[in-house]
């Protein structure tokens, strides 16, 4: 169950949908993510792998990142992370130790997503923290971001392979 109504749930995944949408805009990967608490963000991230070429900065960590600062403090308890696809591995620890107490996503990720596709970091009881897990907010929104994403990609590369071959 979530503490949040429907209205404030999509307020706050279209706040994330607008971080993606500042990842793609630079050509990054559109993925985005906030942090709330007490109906505030408080923290802000969009991927930014390619331009900082730093594994890190992905959009959970970003925005962990920046709500640690706001807070002056490395626990987030009582926050809640809302993010555009499902957390990887490596985001999934940083949740867990930053101890959010709940994550909202669009969709999950096949090939990577740690949360409840692959692995179920999030709800390990045998680590020191879980967090509430809710999936599939704004899914089909956030999921069109990504497929328009790698269809422009692929169409991109294939058009620079076809003048490559004209110079030949």
């Amino acid at each position: 169950m979530t503490e949040f109504t429907e209205h404030e749930l999509n307020k706050w995944m279209d706040e994330a949908i607008k971080e993606a949408k500042k990842a793609e805009a630079i050509g990054e990967v559109p993925i985005g993510a906030v942090i709330v608490k007490n109906n505030e963000i408080i923290g802000r991230g969009f991927n930014q792998r390619e331009s900082t070429q730093l594994a890190t900065t992905h959009a959970e960590m970003l925005a962990i990142e920046e709500a640690n600062k706001t807070l002056n403090n490395w626990r987030l308890e009582d926050c809640h992370l809302f993010v555009t696809l499902e957390p990887c591995l490596m985001c999934s620890g940083a949740i867990v130790l930053s101890r959010l107490k709940s994550v909202h996503y669009g969709p999950a990720d096949p090939k990577g997503g740690a949360v409840r596709t692959l692995m179920t970091a999030l709800e390990d009881d045998r680590l020191n923290h879980q967090c509430d897990v809710h999936t599939g907010l704004k899914e089909e929104e956030c999921a069109a971001l990504l497929t328009h994403f790698f269809k422009e990609l692929r169409r991109k590369k294939k058009e620079e392979k076809a003048k490559l071959k004209q110079k030949e």
